[in-house]
């Protein structure tokens, strides 16, 4: 079971990338777990507005955040607010997002998939809410490991919007 939770709106949420590793009680975490990978470490956190994910090769550090404008978190260290890529010694970052609204039996459809695939290859979390007849809002993190880089998507459900953000982030040891 889990904690109950207003998602915000997905026009709410936005998505940055830190050159290093923020606090972890910046984050309203309900599920964690870490990755480790040829010499290098990655944490996923879900949160209420959908992750924060830290790698580090114990040199350097990188943060990806999805959260909302009115979170506070910190303007030092901000290398994207967008999609793209921004490159630190030894490690290029590559971003993209996007948000999908779908007609709601398209929704309820992938909604679905990727809770069930979420459950196979990654850490899956079900908002509860107080909406007992309608879908939870869902957070899929699924990261795969590949020679000398790591991928790692994410996807967000927004059951009241039928949206669904997706990340999809490529780390590559340069």
């Amino acid at each position: 079971m889990g904690a109950t939770l207003v998602r915000p709106r997905v026009s709410e949420v936005r998505v940055r990338v830190y050159d290093r590793a923020l606090h972890p009680e910046l984050f309203d975490a309900v599920a964690a777990r870490a990755v480790a990978h040829t010499g290098t470490r990655l944490t996923v956190r879900l949160t209420r507005s959908g992750h924060a994910l830290t790698w580090t090769d114990g040199t350097v550090s990188l943060t990806e955040v999805t959260a909302t404008a009115d979170q506070e978190l910190p303007g030092a260290g901000v290398r994207l607010a967008r999609s793209g890529h921004c490159e630190l010694p030894g490690v290029r970052y590559h971003l993209a997002h996007q948000v999908e609204v779908l007609e709601p039996e398209q929704f309820v459809h992938l909604h679905a998939e990727l809770a069930a695939e979420g459950a196979k290859k990654g850490l899956v979390y079900h908002c509860k809410t107080n909406n007992r007849v309608g879908l939870s809002p869902l957070g899929v993190v699924i990261a795969e490991a590949l020679p000398r880089c790591l991928s790692v998507t994410a996807f967000h459900t927004f059951p009241d919007e039928f949206a669904v953000l997706k990340t999809q982030s490529l780390i590559e040891q340069i």
